[in-house]
Formats: C-alpha cells, structure tokens, sequence
C-alpha cells in the first residue's frame, strides 16, 4: 500500500469513531475539527497528508514556521508549549495557539499580535488534572484571573479552551478531565464579565490519539491526532 493509501485508510477510520462517538450524544460531526498532529512525521508523509487533509499541529514553534512557510495552503496551529522568547516566531506562523497558559504569555502575545492582517485565534491552556509535569492556568486560577484575561480581548482573539488528560491504558479515565473542562467554558461564559466582553469561547481542544473519543463526547471541537494518522508507515 502506498504511503497516501495508508494515510487516507487512518483518517477513514478516525472519521467513522468521530462521526459514531458525535451520533451517541446527538452532535453534529461537522463540529469536531481533527488537528493532525506531525511533529514526529518526516516531512514527504506530511506532504502527501496534506493532499487528504488541511488542519495540522505542531508541537514547537521553529519547525511550525518551517513547515509553514513550505506548506502554506493549510491551517497550522502551535499545539506545544510557548515560551515567550519564541512568541514573534509563533505569532507570525500560526492561524491558532492551543497553549497559552499564563497571564504573561498572553500579554507576550497580545503586544506581538497588532498586524490588522494577522487573525491569530488562542486558546487558554487549563491544568484541570493540576499535574505538575503539566503546564497551564488551574481551574482556581483561570477563574480568579479572568477579568485580567478580559482586559487583552481588544488585542487578541480568545477563541476557547485546552487541555490534556493524564496518560492512561483506559480512555474512560481521561472523561472526568474533559468534562471539568467543559464545564469551566461554560461557568466562564455565563460570567457577566464574559458577557460584556462579547466572548463565547466555542473552541474546546481536548483529546488526543488514544482519548479522543470520550473527548468528543464530552464536547471537544478540536481533538488533536498524531499516531492514529501515521501508523502503519513506520
């Protein structure tokens, strides 16, 4: 099989458990976006991916902005962590930011974001496992510091929410994590503050290769896939 079967086989299969998982708790399919994950793909397998697919993540930003500038006719999104000596490289590269985790990232960010051209949407990295190999805000403290977040809205695009559930053998153990994270959006929506701003925060990224499926089905629009759309090509 060649390698653009192989990879057009892996996100058939991906797209039956996500449309089976969206019928099991009546969501349309068409609201969960797939990230395709290549940070560990050589790059003629991302090449040939691209023909089947147009929504890829990254896990650092200098080999996002390579790729990006080879690869220019898809979305690339920084899904990795960000440090804020990196920000420019990160701002100039990607259509979304999955790993704002901190208060001074954003700020980082928000005073790097002012081309009128650029339309960099963001996502608010949330620790709601509060593992400390996990960076990003606690669920306390996203909550305590929103109105902070609030002041940089004018600047930048809060599109939503991210996160990663422990690594475990047993998808069910992740859903208690998805869940917390949906309900989260939802608290911080319903703010009044929140409301004034304008901000709906639709995106929800959470869910990867071996937990998607619970993720989707506690609300994931964006679950971000690697392995799953490789395999078989090593």
């Amino acid at each position: 099989m060649s390698v653009s079967e192989i990879l057009s086989q892996n996100l058939q299969a991906i797209s039956a458990e996500i449309r089976s998982a969206c019928v099991r708790v009546g969501r349309d399919p068409a609201s969960v976006r797939l990230v395709a994950v290549t940070k560990y793909a050589e790059w003629p397998c991302v090449l040939e991916l691209s023909h089947l697919h147009q929504t890829f993540g990254e896990n650092r930003p200098h080999q996002l902005a390579e790729r990006q500038s080879l690869l220019s006719n898809v979305e690339w999104h920084l899904i990795g962590q960000l440090q804020r000596n990196k920000v420019r490289t990160a701002v100039m590269h990607s259509a979304m930011i999955h790993s704002v985790d901190s208060l001074r990232l954003l700020e980082r960010i928000a005073d790097m974001a002012t081309d009128p051209d650029v339309n960099l949407r963001l996502l608010l990295q949330v620790n709601v496992s509060e593992e400390t190999s996990k960076s990003g805000f606690t669920t306390e403290d996203l909550w305590n510091q929103w109105p902070n977040i609030l002041k940089f809205t004018e600047r930048v695009r809060i599109d939503g929410l991210m996160t990663m559930a422990a690594e475990s053998d047993n998808p069910e153990d992740a859903r208690p994590v998805f869940r917390s994270l949906r309900e989260l959006r939802d608290r911080l929506v319903s703010r009044h503050d929140s409301n004034t701003a304008g901000l709906t925060l639709p995106e929800l990224s959470m869910g990867m290769s071996g937990d998607f499926v619970p993720a989707i089905e506690e609300g994931a629009t964006l679950i971000r896939i690697g392995s799953r759309i490789f395999a078989g090509l090593n």
